[in-house]
């Protein structure tokens, strides 16, 4: 009996959903999310860390590989050459740290900015300075604002999420 990680896929917008069906079935899930301040009060405040992606814990010899494929919502296994790919533990173990950590921080506060739009910094040696969002940076919890400095001209700063956050826009 060899109990592993594996990685299936959702289809499209059914991560919820096929979550629900694998604990319906007993099976142990990890759903890394992470907590999102989006513009719309109405969105969504919870995003898929890897959306299409869970992961499953489970013996495949016990469970039966086709009953994973097979289950709704499920778009099946991530394979190799028709062979389920074992995730590692310490990998499982370092999503679940950085979440967590994410998640801590306040979430991923920069869903929704705009190039432009302005944030105030709450972390760090910049913290009570205003700046304006420029762009996210490859990974998902660092940016680059621009601040003014005393000479008046704009500055790029690289932030990472917990360290700022969003204006409130006026209205028009």
């Amino acid at each position: 009996m060899s109990v592993d990680w594996y990685a299936i896929q959702s289809k499209s917008n059914k991560e919820d959903a096929l979550y629900t069906q694998l604990i319906a079935q007993n099976i142990e899930v990890y759903y890394p999310q992470l907590r999102v301040k989006p513009v719309n009060p109405r969105a969504h405040k919870i995003k898929a860390y890897f959306p299409g992606y869970m992961f499953v814990h489970v013996d495949l010899q016990a469970v039966g590989m086709s009953m994973l494929q097979w289950t709704p919502f499920s778009r099946g296994m991530v394979s190799f050459d028709q062979e389920p790919a074992a995730v590692p533990e310490d990998l499982i173990q370092a999503i679940r740290a950085r979440v967590e950590q994410v998640n801590q921080q306040g979430g991923e506060v920069f869903d929704g900015l705009q190039k432009g739009d302005g944030v105030s910094i709450t972390q760090g040696p910049f913290a009570g300075y205003e700046a304006i969002f420029d762009i996210r940076l490859s990974g998902s919890e660092r940016v680059r604002v621009l601040i003014r400095l005393l000479n008046e001209r704009l500055v790029p700063l690289e932030l990472r999420a917990g360290q700022f956050k969003q204006q409130k826009k006026a209205k028009s």
